[in-house]
């Protein structure tokens, strides 16, 4: 199991993160944002990978491991999460970058480079994480995004609160997701995640995340249209060069979220990776790896 020294930087808005900051100082920089339910390891390949060459900075974003782990749900409203990821840049000194995210982590990574595009971040990749707006219009408009997304509906459930109190993460997770593939994850890093959901802080910083998120997910047998009076989020275009990383057998995000990425975002590089499921940063590192690399030489 390879593992990374993680340093703890004190950020000013009073959060504390453990991160990994591995490569050489002037180097170019990579920030690698993990998703729920996992840690900085979820980009273990691709620092080893890119760390001779590039300065990998991999925190445990809040509410997880170590970091700080607030408990009242306002603190992981979006503009918090990716505030964190400007003060962490800010505090190690780093003036640009590149942002890399997946599921969670590429909520925030959408919204980090939306906000610091060309002032802050030259790039952005996405792994499995969809476009705010096309998200949205997917949870009303497409059957199976919006059954397979019922699960955050569980997660912002209150009754689910005393579950979690006793068996920690992994009994919410039992009850309501259905898209583990236990067989995908090497036993070490698997058993290091149970371990960590164990801690009962940290489950509902994790969990708070989906409750302070303005996505609205319907409930199933409501109308499969856009609501009347509904307006996408204003957001800009998206104009610095984006990769953005698909597997395609992920049960939680059908590949129907990179319709219309092209009219959002340009430049625009999508990048399809078969027989994989959602957690594409360690289930096919080589082509993970592989994408970024011509990606960051273009």
């Amino acid at each position: 199991m390879m593992s990374f020294d993680l340093k703890r930087v004190h950020l000013p808005n009073g959060i504390h993160l453990d991160i990994v900051d591995e490569g050489p100082v002037d180097a170019p920089v990579l920030i690698f944002l993990h998703g729920f339910p996992e840690s900085h390891r979820t980009w273990r390949h691709q620092i080893r990978h890119f760390a001779g060459r590039f300065r990998c900075i991999a925190p445990d974003q809040r509410g997880y491991r170590g970091s700080s782990k607030p408990q009242n749900v306002e603190a992981y409203a979006p503009a918090n999460l990716i505030g964190d990821i400007f003060l962490l840049a800010d505090t190690l000194g780093i003036a640009h970058f590149t942002i890399v995210g997946h599921d969670w982590g590429g909520a925030i990574a959408w919204g980090v480079a939306l906000g610091g595009q060309h002032a802050r971040v030259n790039k952005a990749i996405i792994a499995n994480a969809p476009h705010p707006v096309i998200f949205q219009r997917l949870l009303y408009t497409h059957p199976v995004q919006r059954e397979a997304s019922q699960y955050i509906r569980g997660f912002r459930d209150p009754a689910n609160d005393a579950l979690v109190k006793e068996h920690g993460l992994t009994g919410l997770l039992l009850k309501e997701v259905k898209w583990d593939r236990p067989s995908a994850m090497e036993p070490e890093e698997r058993d290091q995640l149970l371990l960590d959901w164990q801690n009962r802080d940290a489950a509902f910083g994790m969990l708070n995340y989906y409750r302070a998120s303005p996505i609205d997910v319907p409930v199933m047998d409501a109308p499969f249209a856009i609501p009347e009076g509904w307006t996408p989020p204003a957001l800009p275009k998206l104009t610095i060069p984006c990769l953005v990383i698909w597997a395609l057998d992920d049960l939680a995000l059908p590949p129907e979220n990179l319709d219309g990425l092209d009219e959002i975002i340009d430049p625009l590089t999508i990048v399809r990776v078969p027989d994989c499921g959602h957690f594409v940063p360690w289930e096919a590192p080589d082509a993970v790896n592989a994408a970024i690399e011509a990606f960051l030489a273009a």
